[in-house]
Formats: structure tokens, C-alpha cells, sequence
């Protein structure tokens, strides 16, 4: 899937998990830059983004991912 559609599908399920207006996805976007990015918004964007995609993530990919750059390129290798 192309990556530049896989940030404005990001961006529009963001916008909905955090209600915080609107997210532009940047490679360098982290929890620390969205105010309401907490522990239980965190669960529900990660079942959003599998439900939306069509994956499944493993525990040690959601641990090791630092921003949403490695979000993008890991939502891009499991689509294809």
C-alpha cells in the first residue's frame, strides 16, 4: 500500500481515537506531541488501525515502535 495513503488514512483515525483535531502524520509524530495520547487511547488506535487495515500486530512490533514514521513502513510491509 502507498505510504502517502496509509498517513491520510492514519490521520483520519487519529483524529477520531484522540478528538483532538486534526493530526498531521509525520514520520517524527510520538505520543508525547498528541495531548490526549494516554496508555487506554494508545490500545484503541492500535485496534483501529489493525481493524482499518486488515492486520494483526505482534506484541514485540507495538513495543519496539518509537513514532509514527515505523508505524507508516511496518502498516506498508504487512499490506504489501
Amino acid at each position: 500500500m502507498d505510504k502517502s495513503k496509509i498517513r491520510t488514512d492514519l490521520s483520519t483515525l487519529f483524529n477520531k481515537v484522540f478528538k483532538c483535531g486534526e493530526i498531521e502524520i509525520t514520520d517524527t509524530l510520538t505520543a508525547a506531541d498528541v495531548e490526549r495520547w494516554d496508555s487506554l487511547s494508545h490500545l484503541t488506535m492500535v485496534s483501529e488501525v489493525e481493524k482499518h487495515f486488515g492486520i494483526r500486530f505482534k506484541l514485540k512490533e507495538l513495543t519496539g515502535m518509537k513514532n509514527t514514521g515505523e508505524l507508516v513502513q511496518l502498516i506498508a510491509d504487512k499490506t504489501g
